[in-house]
């Protein structure tokens, strides 16, 4: 099986006896100017956490609170998909992400913006440089016109990312890990070996911050402080506080 490198978006396939050198190489060379802590502080060169829990325990942990929580989860995302459908348009999108060793995969989400959103956004950055500098530093906008009115009523609770218990179901993502990364984005991000080691999860340290205000260095490092520290105490206490955050409407 072949690993992947992204950068920008282009895909570069790599054998799998060459991908951890080169991946290495690639995310060096890669090291974004904005980047304002030494590389061994942001998410490279990691011991991921070792234990029965991370081997094994955190996967049961995910299919088990997807199959606890499935008639509930269905009701509600059948709901919210019948409001973006009579608002307009499609309710559900798919969108490539990077994955555990570099895996691509696509995830699912509710719709939350306007349906040409992506073209809104060329135009939109074109004529404002000061949205273009906020865009190319953190990748989000955080008063995006895109947004339509439920969907930013399903930002603000997070209900939009609850389609992706399918991802977790199928293996690609968790419950907690880092925050699901674009092929684009890894130039900004920086050495990721602590992403890769993990899957990426609906919830994790960088969702329940300040994340609008947040760079990529800092996810960089939140991501491998996670890594370091998984454990069965710490992804219920992530899960309890991004029970907070939806109930607060502070997630986006």
């Amino acid at each position: 099986m072949k690993d992947y490198i992204y950068t920008a978006s282009l895909a570069v396939p790599v054998a799998s006896g060459q991908a951890d050198q080169a991946k290495g190489m690639l995310e060096t060379a890669l090291l974004p100017a904005n980047t304002i802590a030494p590389p061994e502080k942001l998410g490279g060169d990691v011991s991921p956490a070792n234990g029965i829990y991370a081997a094994v325990g955190k996967r049961f942990l995910d299919v088990a609170f997807i199959v606890l929580s499935l008639p509930v989860s269905l009701l509600i995302i059948a709901f919210c998909a019948l409001a973006l459908r009579l608002e307009g348009g499609d309710a559900f999108y798919r969108q490539p992400r990077l994955g555990r060793d570099g895996k691509l995969f696509y995830i699912l989400k509710l719709r939350t913006m306007v349906m040409d959103a992506d073209a809104q956004l060329e135009k939109m950055l074109a004529e404002d440089p000061v949205m273009r500098a906020e865009w190319d530093a953190t990748q989000k906008l955080k008063d995006d016109p895109r947004i339509t009115p439920v969907g930013n009523f399903l930002r603000r609770t997070s209900l939009d990312e609850l389609p992706q218990l399918w991802n977790v179901l199928t293996g690609d993502m968790s419950l907690v890990g880092p925050r699901p990364m674009m092929p684009d984005q890894l130039p900004l991000y920086g050495p990721a070996e602590s992403y890769f080691a993990l899957r990426p999860g609906i919830t994790g340290l960088w969702q329940v911050s300040e994340r609008n205000n947040s760079r990529f260095d800092y996810r960089s490092k939140v991501d491998a402080d996670y890594a370091r520290t998984v454990s069965l105490i710490g992804d219920l206490s992530l899960l309890l506080r991004t029970t907070s955050v939806v109930v607060r409407r502070t997630g986006c």
